[in-house]
């Protein structure tokens, strides 16, 4: 199994669990660094502390052993998805929609150099499931998500 494909099925093993404890399942990766590395996100109204990580952890690292998707060994980590937390779901475009964004495209919009990596409010999907932003105040934007490296809420000092 790929590692994309290792993701998809620690999302679809551990969503349920965790719905049925009232944590939302942001993100999963599975990266290698030094070693390979399960990262699980979870988020709840409030936010997560270090217990509910903790507890995370067991449970999933529990789950995880006993049907085995993964071959080899890795690290399992849990924590908060932070405040500058990845939008990758259809839900995440609703939720902080009015938000500042950060955003990085594969290639330059239109051709235009300033908008590969930029900011702008991002103010939800189209109906069509493109993602709407409003650049500099004035401009709006529509964007496929298959053109999108990745967005993250601004975070500003």
């Amino acid at each position: 199994m790929g590692r994309k494909e290792i993701e998809k099925a620690v999302e679809t093993l551990l969503e349920p669990c965790l719905e049925k404890e009232g944590i939302e399942l942001v993100d999963v990766e599975y990266v290698r660094e030094r070693d390979w590395i399960l990262r699980i996100f979870i988020d709840k109204e409030g936010g997560v502390d270090l217990n509910d990580c903790q507890h995370i952890s067991e449970e999933a690292g529990a789950l995880l052993d006993e049907k085995d998707l993964i071959a080899g060994n890795y690290l399992l980590e849990v924590s908060s998805p932070g405040i500058d937390r990845i939008l990758k779901k259809d839900k995440d475009f609703r939720r902080f929609a009015g938000s500042d964004v950060d955003v990085k495209l594969y290639a330059p919009l239109n051709g235009r150099k300033e908008l590969k990596n930029f900011t702008a409010r991002l103010d939800g999907l189209t109906e069509d499931g493109k993602i709407r932003l409003t650049y500099n105040d004035t401009e709006e934007l529509i964007i496929d998500k298959d053109k999108m490296s990745q967005m993250r809420l601004h975070f500003s000092f």
